[in-house]
Parts: C-alpha cells; structure tokens; sequence
C-alpha cells in the first residue's frame, strides 16, 4: 500500500485552518500570564529563598567587612570570582534584585484580579438550594412536628446565630454559606508577602548601615569618612547622616569560667557617651545585646569586641616611632587574635605581625595560643620585617594584613606586659598592656516598621487560611401528610477537611423536638 493510498481517506476532509500569528501583542500578553501564574510566583520564591543561602553561608560586607576582607585574604583563587558576582553583599546584587522584583510584579498580578473576584463573591447571596439535596456528600432527613414555614424561620435563626451568611425562599428553602474568611486569610497573606517586599525595598533604597570599630576611650562622630564600612541605598545621600556622636567609655565583658559552657559571655555591654548633635548636651548610656542606642533615627547595635594591644616602637636611633593600642581581630572561641603595625617612618621602616593571647599557652601540636579568652595571662608574639612596606606607591593595603614578600626578618619574640624586645640595629618594642574594642553597626531602616506590621498581617492570614473552612448548607421542607414536615438538610464543603456532619447535626438538633423522627441519615 503506497503514502498515497494510505492518505485517501482523509482527502475529503477540510485541512485545519493555519494558526493566527501571535503578534507583539499576543507575545506580552501570553508572558503576562505567565508572569502572574501560581506556578511561575512559587518558583520565583523558591529562586529567592536559593538566591538568599550565599548570605547566610557568606560573610557580608554591610555586617561584617572585616571578616570579608579576611575571606578574601584567606581564598585568593574563588575570593575575587565570588566578590565580582556580589556573593559578599548579596542582597544589592542584580541577579538578587531581579528575582526580587520579579516576584514582586509577580504577587501583585496574582492577588489583584483574586481580590476582585473575592468582592464579587462577597456580595453574591448564598445560592439556591439544589432539589435533591440527598444527592450531597453529607445529607440528613427528619420529619419534625413544626409547619414547615416555622421549620424555615428556626433554620434561619440558628444559622445566623452561627454567624452564616443566609438566605431563604419563603416555604421552599433556606441557604446559608459560611468560610469566606479561608480567602479572605489568603489574600491578607499574600498582600502582606507584598507589602513586605515594599518595606524591604523601602529600607533598602532609603536605608542605610555601617560598621565601626572604637577602641575604649575613643570617640565616634556620625560621618562617612569614620566608618570602616558602610552601604547605603541609591536614594541616600550620605549627606543627610544625623550628626550625632558617641565615646567608648568602658567595655565589660565576663566569661564562664565553670565546665559548663566555659569560656561564653555572659556579661556583654558598653557604655557610651551620646551626643545627639555638636555641642549637645552628653548622655550617659550603655549599650547590651539586643538594646541597641536610638540615635535620631538610626539604631547602633553592640556586635562584637576584642582587644588592642598597646605597642610602643622605637626606631634606631631611640625616637618613638609609634606609641598606640592596635586593634587585633579574634581568631577563635578564646580570642586568639591577629594583628599588623606598619611604621614606615622609623629608620629603618618596620613592620610587624603579631598573635595576642589573652591566656596564653604554648605547645608543641598547637604553638602559641589562648586557651580562655579572658585577660588571665596576656602575651603577644612579635615577628618584625624591615624593607619597604608599599604605603607610598599608592596601592590600597589592610590595615590587619602585613604583605612580608620583599621584606626581611629580622627577629621573632614574645612579650608580657612591661617587656622590651631590643632588636638590634632596628630599634625596641615595648609591651605596655592593651585595651579592649567593641564593634558596632549603625543601622537606619525606614521600611522595618512596615515589614513588621505586615509579618504579623500574614501571620494572622495564614492562620485564617488554614484553620477556616468554606462550606455550604441548605434546608429544603415539604409537608409529610401527617400535620408535619419533612426536612432535608445537605451539605457542601470545598474541602475535604470541613466537618460537615458536624454542621448537620448541629442544625438538626436545633429543629428537633419531642415528637422529631429521623428517617434517613447519610
């Protein structure tokens, strides 16, 4: 049997029109729907809870920029990739505010035309009853000793009561729907999805945050160039930062020192004098864990402390080169910490790196170390470098991190406090004792206010959503031929989970009085 034959049959039959072509029009169109479908909205946010993990797994520049910059130290090879695709601040990253905005565009085209349509079925009538209610997934038949006229009004009275929309046919039937507060819940939910992301995308244009390390006895004055970190929105003007300042007066912190848990805080806290303008009048005031300080607006938040190692370097020639406390970042649990002087004014230029321990320990498997991040026994080990240090060729350097390639060694020691390393034809460093750091984030978040506000909306939504259910319930009478009245009463549920026989038999016993039979129950 050849092609030809084999399409014979169908020769008679009309070819099928050629599709219209879909058009610019058609195209945005079709992108629209599925831009607004539940489908492409729950991807979306499965997209952003992914896009999300590198800043919980990351360090991130806006809360801790001086552990990226140690991130980065620590990994050159995947450091800089990473930093170039803003895994090290992913919440201002494109792709991040991508997902984000669409999402957003996304929810919106989602609950508008729902909320719409929600209004419509509110101020519809609940409706006419169906004539063979047996017919109902939860059905009940009692013949009471009411005409059916006062069989009709009772329903109607206890379904109100129940609060159940209601609406009657005089001597035929009476419909009630109840459970419109499930869609209600649903919308607030995802409306208050919505207005969360606004009030992220408020503080994140609006906002801004920064880090600042004060050693004790030092001050902070609320300006751009004081902060070692900090980020703002596109619509901040790093102008507008409210003047106030404040000065480290003391740190306090205590440790465990039982088996249990050794070695935690257990007393964390700063105090401060506050000044909410130049000139103002100082405020005394301390600052704990999780009670930051209201400044104008911003909050500054407690987040974190070590100690400065008080160092005092002496060139060749016996001037004082360098006399100061220098901040040392913690390395570990018990504060082990790293820090770097440069001092490229001595004769000749000096740089050293050293290891403070706040109890020290020294062994074999492990070297210098602290094994208690108190201030027991305090030691810092020195090794110092001679050379050209690169501060004048221009290139940025960390003020943590000393570059050693280049440089000589020329010696390598430990001090207490007091002690005097004389290195020859170099100079001295001396040992005097150390201060403590604290670390602390500024924040001004203009949209938290919102966010909260409508977390709690979604919250009391999504408790509506789930606990409530929509259902229907009618009841239809007849006469019975023996001077009383047959009722049928049936029920319907969007879904499974509704308790139906429950409704049912509540309404039953409501009709039912001492001369009442059940005929039929299912």
């Amino acid at each position: 049997m050849t092609d030809q034959q084999v399409r014979e049959p169908d020769a008679g039959l009309p070819a099928d029109p050629p599709l219209p072509p879909l058009g610019s029009v058609g195209f945005l169109r079709w992108l629209w729907r599925q831009l607004t479908s539940m489908r492409i909205a729950l991807i979306l946010l499965f997209l952003l809870a992914v896009a999300s993990i590198p800043g919980s797994i990351l360090p991130q520049r806006g809360t801790n920029p001086l552990r990226v910059d140690q991130w980065l130290e620590e990994n050159p090879t995947t450091g800089p990739l990473l930093d170039s695709l803003g895994f090290f601040d992913v919440y201002a990253a494109p792709w991040f505010a991508a997902v984000y905005l669409l999402l957003f565009i996304s929810l919106i085209g989602c609950v508008i035309p729902r909320i719409g349509a929600h209004v419509r079925a509110l101020r519809m009538p609940p409706p006419a009853a169906p004539r063979r209610l047996d017919r109902l997934p939860a059905h009940a038949r009692v013949e009471v000793a009411m005409p059916p006229d006062e069989v009709l009004a009772t329903a109607e009275r206890v379904l109100r009561r129940a609060r159940w929309r209601v609406r009657s046919s005089a001597g035929e039937w009476v419909a009630a729907e109840k459970g419109h507060s499930r869609e209600t819940g649903n919308l607030v939910f995802h409306v208050s999805l919505i207005a969360i992301l606004i009030g992220v995308a408020v503080g994140g244009q609006l906002g801004w945050k920064g880090n600042v390390v004060v050693r004790e006895g030092t001050g902070f004055s609320n300006t751009l160039t004081q902060y070692d970190a900090w980020g703002g929105g596109r619509l901040m003007d790093p102008a507008r930062l409210a003047p106030f300042s404040f000065t480290l007066e003391d740190f306090r912190v205590d440790f465990e020192r039982g088996d249990a848990q050794r070695g935690s805080p257990r007393l964390f806290e700063a105090d401060l004098t506050y000044r909410s303008a130049p000139g103002a009048e100082p405020v005394r005031t301390t600052i704990e864990v999780n009670e930051p300080l209201e400044a104008d607006g911003a909050k500054v938040f407690l987040v974190g402390h070590g100690y400065a190692p008080h160092l005092v370097v002496r060139d060749s020639t016996g001037a004082v080169v360098f006399d100061d406390s220098v901040v040392f970042l913690p390395q570990d649990g018990n504060f082990t910490s790293t820090g770097v002087v440069k001092v490229p004014d001595a004769e000749p230029s000096v740089g050293l790196t050293g290891l403070f321990l706040p109890t020290a320990a020294l062994t074999e498997e492990l070297g210098p170390h602290s094994i208690f991040p108190a201030p027991d026994l305090p030691a810092v080990f020195l090794s110092a470098f001679t050379g050209d240090l690169g501060l004048d060729d221009g290139s940025p350097q960390s003020v943590y991190t000393l570059d050693t390639e280049g440089l000589d060694q020329v010696g390598l020691e430990s001090l207490v406090p007091g002690d005097v390393w004389e290195i020859p034809g170099v100079g001295s460093v001396e040992f005097t004792g150390f201060e403590r750091w604290a670390s602390f984030q500024i924040a001004h978040d203009p949209g938290k206010e919102l966010a909260l506000l409508a977390s709690v909306a979604a919250m009391i939504g999504l408790m509506l959503s789930l606990g409530v259910r929509r259902r229907r319930i009618w009841v239809r009478v007849a006469p019975d031929g023996h001077a009383g009245t047959l009722v049928d009463i049936g029920a319907l549920a969007k879904s499974e989970a509704a308790d139906l026989d429950r409704d049912i038999a509540e309404l039953t016993r409501a009709l039912s009085g001492p001369d009442t039979s059940v005929e039929e129950r299912t």
